[in-house]
């Protein structure tokens, strides 16, 4: 399941100060503050909060049930139905997909929803109560960052307490400033990354375990092919990451059912030391690591399996897989290795009619 957890904004601001008790606005900005008594009455609502300062910028800190967050916000202010705005903005699997995840049980979204209080909130902070009373308006907040999780909380069954973030008296310019900050400074975690942290969860599927497995083997073995060319957590250039691998496996799963990882190791290690002689013979061995290249000789590896299957009954050895890749190599050009600008797939089909040009029944049968 994709994570629901949208990222909260970027750390790049300024270190805040905490100010409960604010005596006076920041330059520039109305004080909302005051002595008087919170408003009461049924048509409002009031809840403990901070009062936080980033550089030129306030803002509040709160917690808010669930079902009161989606009846007080909006994603367009001007909409007359907050409800049916939502169901034309927001993508409404990845709401049900939040909504089931926090009825499992198991659920915590604990990224703070970053709202805009509009006029007809009549947001106030009374200083004395540390409380923030606003209006039960269904347009009293515009969300600013986290659509997706208020709609998910508002379908699932249960209500629960969600962290919230309210700036006060933005201009429509700023809450777009506000909103393209939130979207374009935040680094998300690499899915590198994220492919170690669903084994450490124990949420890894039975074919995931397998390239996880594969991976590691390629990784640590002393006398993998691959041996420092491998880069398990992290894109970096001229190293094979965890996802470009998998994905390249995920092509020929076919080819492995129920075998082990150990056997899908020495399998198609022999067959990469194969490749990695005949980028040898062109002087361009290091262009293993290229990710298109690296995907279109693994798609090949069926085709030459099949070939070193028939000719060598099944014997998968470096040795094998050079008898039928040497002539295949003596015959492209070093710069098809890989061919600029060609994606993996057509690298592949360029490949694949290469390996079959000039084969004969008299070769196969008396090599």
């Amino acid at each position: 399941m994709e994570n629901p957890i949208d990222a909260p904004p970027s750390d790049h601001a300024e270190p805040s100060e905490v100010e409960p008790a604010l005596e006076a606005a920041l330059p520039g900005e109305p004080d909302e503050t005051s002595d008087a008594p919170r408003r009461t009455g049924a048509g409002f609502a009031a809840a403990p909060a901070l009062l936080v300062t980033q550089g030129k910028h306030r803002f509040y800190t709160l917690v808010l049930p669930s079902d009161l967050l989606a009846a007080t916000c909006t994603v367009e202010a001007r909409l007359d139905n907050p409800i049916d705005g939502f169901q034309r903005l927001l993508d409404k699997k990845r709401a049900r997909e939040i909504a089931d995840y926090i009825d499992s049980g198991f659920g915590s979204v604990p990224s703070a929803i970053i709202l805009s209080a509009q006029p007809r909130a009549q947001l106030a902070f009374d200083r004395k109560s540390g409380e923030l009373t606003f209006r039960k308006d269904p347009r009293s907040f515009l969300i600013i960052d986290g659509q997706h999780r208020v709609y998910g909380f508002n379908m699932a069954a249960k209500s629960v307490k969600v962290p919230v973030v309210v700036y006060n008296r933005l201009t429509r310019s700023q809450e777009c400033q506000l909103f393209m900050d939130i979207n374009t400074k935040q680094r998300p975690v690499p899915p590198e990354l994220l492919l170690d942290i669903r084994r450490l969860s124990e949420s890894e599927t039975e074919a995931e375990a397998l390239l996880h497995n594969v991976f590691d083997l390629f990784s640590n073995d002393e006398k993998s092919v691959l041996s420092g060319l491998l880069s398990p957590s992290e894109r970096r250039k001229g190293k094979i990451s965890r996802v470009t691998f998998n994905a390249a496996l995920k092509s020929i799963d076919g080819a492995f059912v129920d075998a082990s990882a150990q056997d899908v190791y020495q399998v198609l290690n022999a067959y990469l030391r194969a490749c990695l002689n005949g980028l040898r013979y062109h002087g361009v061995e290091a262009n293993i690591a290229n990710p298109a290249l690296f995907k279109a000789l693994i798609l090949l590896f069926a085709n030459v399996a099949e070939r070193v299957s028939d000719r060598y009954g099944g014997r998968y050895t470096t040795q094998n897989f050079e008898d039928i890749l040497g002539p295949f190599f003596r015959k492209l050009k070093k710069n098809e290795l890989p061919k600029p600008a060609t994606g993996h797939l057509a690298l592949y089909e360029n490949y694949r009619k290469t390996l079959s040009s000039g084969f004969s029944l008299k070769q196969w049968l008396f090599a």
